[in-house]
């Protein structure tokens, strides 16, 4: 397992919008996994506000998912976004950090299922949350 959890790390760590984004993964295995996205003026959606925007959360949350489907125990390799449901709660507070906690809760033969948060500072109130489902990818 520990193994299979370098490997996705490191392909979390290469994918280049995760880069661009400042996405930084702070916990991985047994099926669960933790990005934090740092604030950046770049990724504001609103100039008024001062708000991320919802794009890049969507990309924090899908990545997160993901990461989360390659760390568990009965996921055999890769996998890829077949379907992701985005609910937005609020605006993430400005200045402040977003962090997505996703957990891969089923895996089937060919479909992994993931649900996910993100909140910010606030912690009680979530930014987002998703539910998704993920390809099974056989090896890696």
């Amino acid at each position: 397992m520990a193994n299979k959890t370098k490997l996705a790390r490191q392909f979390i760590e290469a994918i280049p919008h995760a880069r661009a984004l400042g996405m930084e993964l702070t916990e991985i295995g047994e099926g669960r996994a933790v990005i934090r996205m740092p604030y950046d003026e770049k990724l504001i959606g609103d100039p008024d506000t001062g708000v991320i925007h919802g794009g890049a959360v969507s990309a924090l949350m899908d990545t997160c998912c993901g990461a989360a489907v390659m760390s568990h125990r009965s996921a055999p390799g890769g996998t890829a976004t077949i379907d992701l449901r985005i609910d937005y709660m609020r605006a993430a507070t400005p200045g402040q950090a977003v962090v997505v906690t996703a957990v891969c809760h089923h895996i089937t033969r060919n479909v992994a299922f993931v649900r996910a948060t993100a909140t910010d500072d606030d912690t009680d109130r979530p930014v987002a949350t998703a539910t998704g489902a993920f390809t099974v990818e056989k090896g890696f």
